[in-house]
């Protein structure tokens, strides 16, 4: 069982610049707020302790969760969607807006990573100096029998910036043809993906229905769950539903349809929303008896209606989904070498430009994964 405790706390100088140790670029989110919150600046390169390693950082993903950390959208006092909160607030006042806790604010966010073993920690081994690794985000403290668990760039510096020190546990070799760039688009929305899936017990015979299908995550389970076998239907935007329909789903529904009248009551085996809102009661009355509905957001809004005779009377089964089972991220390396899965790039952004890409993400048009590659 890896030993994580040495991640906490802290230490509060360690962005100081001194004359001998050398220095990397890096985005230092300096608290919640808008984009007035993202530094990039030089900052030391860290040291890898014993049971870490230095990475280099080749390319890093954009994710809902680094927006969403920021604004501090996972205060409990938040009950709309994640457009709630104001992009020009100056300072909101969600001192319980991470993930855990408070978020240990300075720190560097950036929860994908693909990277470049550079040196390891005092007694420590690993894949060799020079190869390519992926680096698992969803770290559980206590092992795989206990659900506590820490994520990079939540709960410790993540990889927008040049270099990253991370447990040696968590970086994973990988040996395949993908760029930099199309690797690290998998980490979080993939292995969020895949830890639904695997959780809400998918195969062959199962009848899935995905909502926001052509987000990192929907389109993520969409490939994953016809890897699968699985019938999928698949809910998106309008203009996207060709894209999903090319990644292998079934059937396809435009958002703002009547669910009701284009899929049949207690006809859906599993139900993965990360959507949620308003509509989880209707989700509910689609699925079959026995039914599994997994969740791992809820960017339409926390806050929602159910009818709990659905949930009591068909015999179903909610499935909250944040830390990650210990199959998933082997499980993603296997199916990137052997091929059974394809990245969606759609724009690369240099690390400087956060605050540009952000606001692109943002704006919801794009199809595939926003990536960031740090300075060589």
């Amino acid at each position: 069982m890896p030993d994580l405790t040495y991640l906490r706390p802290f230490d509060p100088s360690r962005f100081n610049l001194r004359v001998d140790q050398p220095t990397m670029k890096a985005v230092v989110t300096t608290g919640n707020g808008g984009y007035e919150k993202l530094e990039y600046r030089d900052v030391p390169i860290p040291v890898p302790a014993p049971g870490e390693v230095l990475l280099k950082v080749l390319a890093a993903g954009v994710n809902n969760t680094e927006i969403n950390t920021r604004l501090g959208w996972y205060s409990s006092s938040v009950e709309g969607g994640t457009e709630q909160l104001s992009e020009t607030e100056d300072e909101p006042a969600v001192e319980d807006g991470g993930w855990n806790e408070s978020t240990p604010f300075p720190f560097i966010q950036g929860t994908d990573c693909c990277g470049e073993v550079v040196a390891w920690g005092e007694g420590t081994q690993g894949p060799a100096i020079g190869k390519r690794v992926l680096v698992r985000a969803c770290m559980r403290l206590n092992g795989f029998d206990s659900l506590d668990n820490i994520w990079m760039a939540s709960d410790f510096d993540g990889a927008f910036a040049q270099y990253v020190t991370v447990p040696a546990s968590e970086v994973f070799e990988i040996d395949c043809d993908w760029s930099d760039v199309e690797l690290a688009t998998i980490p979080c929305a993939y292995g969020t993906a895949e830890n639904m899936l695997h959780r809400a017990g998918v195969t062959n015979v199962s009848r899935l229905l995905v909502t926001g299908a052509s987000g990192g995550v929907g389109s993520a389970v969409v490939q994953l769950a016809n890897r699968r076998g699985a019938y999928v239907i698949a809910v998106a935007g309008e203009s996207k539903l060709d894209l999903v329909r090319s990644l292998g789903a079934d059937q396809v529904v435009a958002r703002g349809q009547d669910l009701s009248a284009e899929i049949s009551d207690s006809s859906v085996d599993v139900v993965i929303d990360n959507v949620a809102g308003d509509q989880v009661g209707t989700l509910l009355k689609l699925m079959a008896r026995g039914g599994r509905y997994a969740s791992s957001g809820a960017i339409a809004g926390p806050i929602t209606t159910i009818d709990m005779r659905d949930f009591y009377l068909k015999d179903l089964t909610l499935i909250g989904c944040t830390a990650w089972d210990e199959p998933v991220f082997p499980n993603l390396i296997g199916y990137i070498e052997k091929g059974e899965i394809h990245p969606l790039v759609a724009k690369t952004f240099e690390l400087k430009d956060i605050a540009t890409a952000q606001q692109e993400f943002l704006r919801k048009t794009h199809f595939g994964n926003f990536v960031l590659v740090p300075p060589h």
